[in-house]
């Protein structure tokens, strides 16, 4: 099979969900389907389906004793995630939600895992059901069906790291009145009395889930009084916190334990990368990468690492540039990690690219993190360094003579590759070096690839974070100029560069298309905020009160909304887009993919929307991938080389 997208749009990822006892019965999530299910690793080696249902799995977790799990399920992307028990111990895996026993039933509202107790009775879950917009704590008890709001004092609750060991508390994180902003709650599971672990009223400040090292005490990162995340210690008894040490105030740093083994892990980000080091038993050191490139494990409070109960083994989920997710174990007796899932990929690795580092200067001195993926063989070679011997072949057309007519243009024309630039969502996130088929994909057709942290990226500090909030909007998007500036020097073409990003990403690419008009010569928008003002109107409403502390209010900010909306600068836009988006899209409607689509329209801009009808806040599932996004290079392809 040739190389290209289509083949590495199949490179499957397995991720950790949670880990029963001393660790001889692992729950995973995998998309060897074409959508996310759930696996059971068994013995360390044995990998058994659990479910194939029609919709991707959310969040999952064991009940005590491994008899059952319980799982969050959505209908076609709305992320209105219904709660459902699954008894294991099936013959078959299970096919309907039939098959499933409903926890909750309202599929108007959101219910997110939110723990178990010890004893196996109880579900914790936050909801948005009693007003459609403040997330509660909820108890559903297992035995009978009933139900109980433990915690309603308003705002975005959000799970943590569920009950503490001795089932005294739930812990959950509330979204504080700024951005970048929460507070770690502890809730009585007897009472629903509320504690405020480590109260900042004077700063914007993240706070972690706590990771229990006993039932009176755990760890916690917070980055109160410093740029970057440390760690905490909190004493529950007494109420008292204190820094606890051992990190380097460069990185933020997150944390992980074992309650009955005092084992921790601390997991750093390097730039996009992970470091991981671990203490307890007679290991105290740092857990190496065991792949040949640096890469990212899974972390913060979705399935973050874990240890087994008896503390011996760290069971996290590993990916790089070239990798795509598996689960490994750390074995703290050995000092080795072993790989127990290996999921299937079509194109081999050596055939792929890692990136190199850099950064870029923006227009006011701000230096901007960047990640450059070179094409191999003749495209680009000698230009700006780093090229690398092999062919590069078009994944757009399944077919060895168009790709390498593809190929032989860019060739022919000599010097320097086109390049695609592309930028995350969030804004709240941050590249990171996993594994991105779409990123491989077009560098096998022969594109180089940018991918900056522009300011408002987590990751580097919270005074960085913060550079793009709220009036500041537009700072972020001069940062694609300055990319864009460093793009010759770089090796590439930048007479042929195109923005693609996703959800705020998809928000950037449309901006730079506005706002930059003669730097960008295409666009690929998927999901992607259009109009700052309608977006706010039309999100969810229990998004809306959320998203207005990062980009501005309706109430406050009206104005500047609309001035820093690609929507109200659609006459000046006259690169061609193509935009992808989701019918059933909580959280960015499609009707900003509509109104903007149909402006370009009435224009004359080349300009292709694909809906699909059974997706939401982005494509899960494998067949809709495998449509969109060749499409997108195809795009490419004609209006870059064409």
């Amino acid at each position: 099979m040739a190389l290209g997208i289509s083949a590495l749009l199949q490179t499957r990822s397995t991720r950790l969900c949670d880990v029963c006892g001393s660790g001889d019965r692992v729950l995973v999530k995998s998309d060897l389907t074409g959508t996310m299910q759930l696996y059971e690793l068994r013995e360390g080696l044995h990998l058994e389906q659990l479910t194939s249902l029609p919709e991707p799995v959310g969040r999952a977790q064991y009940l005590p004793g491994g008899e059952a799990v319980v799982l969050e399920v959505d209908r076609g992307g709305d992320e209105r995630f219904q709660l459902y028990r699954l008894d294991l111990g099936r013959e078959r895996s299970a096919e309907a939600l039939k098959d499933l026993v409903a926890l909750t039933s309202d599929p108007a509202h959101v219910h997110v895992l939110a723990g178990i107790s010890a004893d196996g009775k109880s579900v914790a879950y936050a909801s948005n059901r009693s007003n459609g917009v403040d997330f509660d704590l909820w108890l559903v008890n297992l035995e009978d069906g009933s139900e109980r709001c433990l915690f309603a004092e308003g705002g975005w609750c959000r799970p943590a790291s569920g009950f503490s060991p001795d089932g005294q508390w739930i812990s959950v994180l509330r979204a504080g009145p700024r951005p970048l902003d929460t507070d770690l709650l502890l809730i009585s599971a007897s009472s629903g009395e509320a504690r405020n672990v480590l109260a900042h009223p004077d700063e914007a400040a993240l706070i972690g889930a706590p990771a229990w090292t006993s039932p009176d005490e755990f760890l916690f990162s917070a980055n109160v009084g410093s740029d970057n995340a440390v760690i905490w210690r909190c004493h529950v008894p007494s109420g008292h916190t204190a820094p606890a040490g051992g990190c380097d105030p460069r990185w933020d740093t997150e944390v992980v334990a074992s309650a009955t083994a005092g084992t921790v892990c601390l997991i750093e980000n390097r730039n996009g990368t992970s470091r991981l080091r671990v203490s307890g038993g007679e290991v105290r050191g740092e857990i190496e990468v065991p792949l040949d490139e640096p890469g990212v494990v899974q972390r913060h409070n979705i399935e973050p690492p874990q240890f087994a109960s008896d503390g011996s083994k760290l069971y996290y989920t590993l990916t790089t540039p070239r990798q795509g997710g598996d689960v490994w174990a750390f074995d703290l007796s050995t000092g080795q990690s072993k790989r127990l899932t290996h999921s299937p990929a079509l194109v081999a690795q050596a055939d792929m690219v890692s990136p190199e580092a850099a950064e870029v200067a923006s227009f006011d001195g701000e230096l901007i993190p960047i990640f450059v993926f070179r094409p191999r063989g003749p495209v680009g070679a000698g230009e700006g360094g780093a090229g690398q011997s092999g062919a590069g072949q078009s994944g757009a057309q399944q077919g060895g003579a168009g790709e390498s007519s593809v190929e032989g243009r860019r060739v022919a024309r000599g010097a320097k590759p086109p390049v695609v630039v592309m930028v995350h969502g969030g804004p709240e996130g941050q590249s990171v070096l996993a594994f991105d088929p779409v990123v491989q994909g077009l560098v096998l057709a022969g594109y180089g690839v940018v991918v900056p942290n522009v300011r408002g990226s987590t990751g580097y500090g919270k005074r960085y974070a913060g550079l793009d909030d709220t009036t500041k909007r537009l700072s972020s998007v001069r940062d694609l100029a300055s990319v864009h500036g460093a793009l010759s020097g770089l090796g590439f073409d930048a007479s042929r560069a195109a923005l693609w990003g996703a959800s705020y990403g998809g928000y950037m690419v449309l901006a730079g298309v506005a706002f930059q008009p003669e730097l960008w010569a295409a666009g690929v928008d998927i999901v992607g905020i259009s109009d700052l003002v309608t977006f706010l109107e039309n999100t969810s409403p229990y998004r809306r009160s959320y998203r207005e502390r990062e980009y501005g209010s309706l109430t406050t900010d009206r104005e500047f909304l609309a001035s820093a909306s690609p929507l109200r600068r659609a006459e000046a836009i006259k690169a061609p887009l193509f935009i992808i988006h989701g019918r059933n899209d909580p959280r960015v409607p499609v009707t900003e993919a509509e109104q903007l689509a149909a402006q370009l329209a009435r224009r004359g801009i080349h300009c292709e929307l694909l809906i699909y009808e059974d997706e939401g806040h982005g494509l899960a599932r494998q067949a809709n991938r495998l449509d969109a996004y060749p499409r997108a290079i195809a795009f490419l392809d004609a209006v870059l080389d064409g």
